[in-house]
């Protein structure tokens, strides 16, 4: 089909185009194999240079033949007699001049030659810079990861019985910051997933809204959920005497009593084929969570704003203060 197109175009277009396009393919392609070293580059270079002096060649006899025409012979080299001997001329009406027959202007073989060199030049030139000149949004860097987008999905009964809860979707929206990576002391890092789920908290028969989100970078995972029961910071502290957790400070975020506090995560196996069930439920690396009520009286429900990463290292307690400094005044107030 191009080379149908191509044959369609005047010689003094076409030719041009082809001049420019193998010039410009060519030197690129040339300068790649140079820096790169690679000698099949190097080959196809030489091909387009090759075909590139070809065509210039043809042009340039073109133009001389154009220019030097040749004297019209006939097929035996003899001029007939009648054109040998001149011809009675028509004689123009007493009192008028004769009208010199308008010579027919041939069109600027240079003229179209040129202009068509300058109009593909100038493609060729846009096409090898435009990439350097112009913002470019894919310029190797890897894209963060985007929330996905949570239309269409039916949430459990207890969103809808619970005063302004938030969904998984919206909680992933608020924790994928552009500026999560550099809170965490990480700022040359790019999230690599994120999610978000509306579920309901585990032993509560679907009646309590427990929506979370999590972003994953390469050195940190955060994981931020809300859960809208009944349980003061107050009481979470106190069930904490009886727990395995470590580190526990208390203090107050936002205005809002808040805890910080150190547990290890689980790590599950889930095999998916043959047979198995996969291995048994086991210690995973340390994370650090700060739980901040979800308003200032502590009248029940908190957010749980968790890090941890696979290597076992922490980021300082700053970085989790200021997530939650960041995150949750982007999330509706809710009291219980």
């Amino acid at each position: 089909m191009l080379g149908f197109l191509l044959r369609l175009l005047p010689f003094w277009v076409r030719e041009p185009l082809l001049i420019v396009v193998g010039s410009v393919f060519g030197v690129r392609i040339m300068y790649l194999a140079l820096r790169d070293g690679t000698w099949v580059a190097a080959a196809i270079g030489v091909a387009f240079l090759v075909f590139t002096a070809v065509r210039v060649h043809t042009v340039v006899r073109a133009l001389r033949a154009r220019r030097n025409p040749s004297p019209a012979a006939s097929a035996g080299g003899a001029v007939p007699d009648d054109a040998a001997r001149p011809q009675p001329q028509p004689q123009a009406p007493a009192g008028r001049r004769p009208t010199p027959a308008a010579s027919e202007k041939e069109p600027n073989a240079w003229g179209q030659a040129v202009a068509a060199v300058a109009v593909f030049a100038a493609l060729g030139a846009a096409a090898w810079l435009g990439p350097q000149l112009l913002p470019s949004g894919d310029d190797g860097t890897p894209r963060a990861a985007s929330c996905p987008s949570g239309e269409g999905e039916e949430l459990p009964s207890a969103y809808k019985k619970t005063s302004r809860a938030v969904t998984g979707d919206e909680l992933c929206k608020a924790l994928n910051r552009s500026d999560l990576a550099q809170l965490l002391g990480t700022p040359g890092e790019t999230a690599t997933v994120a999610s978000g789920t509306s579920d309901t908290a585990p032993l509560t028969d679907g009646k309590v809204a427990q929506p979370e989100a999590e972003v994953r970078f390469d050195t940190y995972t955060v994981n931020v959920s809300a859960t809208y029961n009944r349980m003061s910071i107050a009481q979470y502290v106190k069930l904490m005497e009886f727990g395995e957790e470590t580190d526990v400070r208390t203090l107050s975020v936002l205005g809002r009593p808040a805890v910080l506090f150190s547990d290890h995560t689980m790590k599950i196996e889930i095999s998916l084929g043959g047979g198995g069930s996969g291995g048994p439920v086991e210690q995973g690396p340390l994370a650090r969570t700060l739980t901040v009520a979800l308003d200032g009286k502590d009248r029940g429900g908190y957010y749980d704003i968790t890090v941890w990463s696979t290597s076992g290292t922490l980021p300082d307690d700053s970085a989790l203060l200021g997530i939650a400094e960041t995150v949750l005044p982007a999330l509706p107030d809710r009291t219980v």
